[in-house]
């Protein structure tokens, strides 16, 4: 049996949203896993992190997802948003941003507090 020393494997970050790992601020996963755990039905994750160069960070250089402490949910109907948003402010989460389409939800400490907003359609 043959291992390779050089690239270790890394251990999971979360449970649920593996694909999106990279450069995601540990703690903000486990809290996102503990609200998939409670909502009792698959996130969607439209987008995670972001580079600094991505379209979206250069309109918005102050976002959380460059940090790694944001992610937008999808939320294709009324009755998904609700258990969404329920799970995520039974967790803790308290930055919430809701679209037709998804729900922005991120843990920056740098950013007002106790906050839902709405997007512009």
């Amino acid at each position: 049996m043959v291992f390779d020393v050089l690239q270790p494997q890394q251990k999971k970050m979360s449970k649920y949203f593996e694909k999106i790992e990279y450069k995601m601020d540990v703690d903000f996963l486990a809290k996102l896993d503990e609200a998939r755990e409670y909502a009792g039905i698959p996130f969607i994750i439209n987008s995670a992190y972001r580079s600094p160069d991505h379209s979206l960070s250069i309109e918005n250089p102050t976002s959380s997802h460059i940090k790694g402490l944001a992610v937008d949910i999808k939320a294709k109907d009324s009755t998904t948003r609700g258990l969404i948003l329920d799970a995520l402010r039974v967790v803790g989460f308290n930055r919430i941003g809701i679209a037709k389409t998804f729900i922005h939800v991120d843990l920056d400490m740098e950013k007002s507090q106790n906050v839902t907003w709405l997007y512009k359609q």
